[in-house]
């Protein structure tokens, strides 16, 4: 947990005011304490952790239960208005901005996103249902996200079209 929650502060600029940082460490300590084996030890850390989640979903304006699978070094630029699943899974130095959903399709079915690595995820966007989001992925702002994206894409629009990412062509200098 607190290598994770080290890791969570550099990758959050170091800075304590960032409200995605107080999140995540919510999150770090939810999902710590499954790990301990007595029931009497982890029944008031349970009530801490539900202390905190309501500091975190009405103060901070971000819901992300101790359910959801979050790799290392998520940044969460603005907090108002995240919404994430507990069913959901992310990927390695993903990017949160303000507004965003990560759920169910359809309350009557089970599945939510498995996104993968270096995903940005632009304000607004919404990822619904059992998808896929590859490696390496940019979702643009505002986008509804329905379908399987492939790893180095780019999906925007509503509903969202997949474009493939152009290779980014190093400049020359010119002396």
């Amino acid at each position: 947990m607190f290598e994770n929650i080290r890791e969570d502060w550099r990758a959050n600029d170091s800075t304590w005011t960032r409200h995605g940082f107080w999140v995540l460490t919510v999150y770090r300590f939810g999902r710590w304490r499954y790990g301990i084996k007595s029931r009497l030890l982890r029944m008031p850390l349970s009530f801490l952790y539900k202390l905190l989640k309501f500091f975190a979903d009405s103060v901070l304006g971000m819901e992300m239960p101790c359910e959801t699978v979050i790799g290392r070094r998520l940044v969460i630029e603005h907090t108002g208005g995240i919404v994430i699943s507990g069913d959901a899974i992310f990927g390695d130095d993903c990017v949160l901005r303000n507004g965003v959903t990560v759920g169910l399709r359809n309350r009557s079915f089970r599945g939510s996103p498995r996104i993968g690595a270096r995903v940005d995820i632009g304000t607004g966007a919404k990822l619904l249902g059992p998808i896929v989001i590859g490696d390496d992925v940019a979702i643009g702002a505002n986008a509804v996200v329905l379908c399987d994206v492939p790893s180095n894409s780019i999906a925007v629009g509503v509903p969202a079209r997949v474009l493939p990412r152009k290779p980014v062509a190093v400049a020359e200098v010119v002396q």
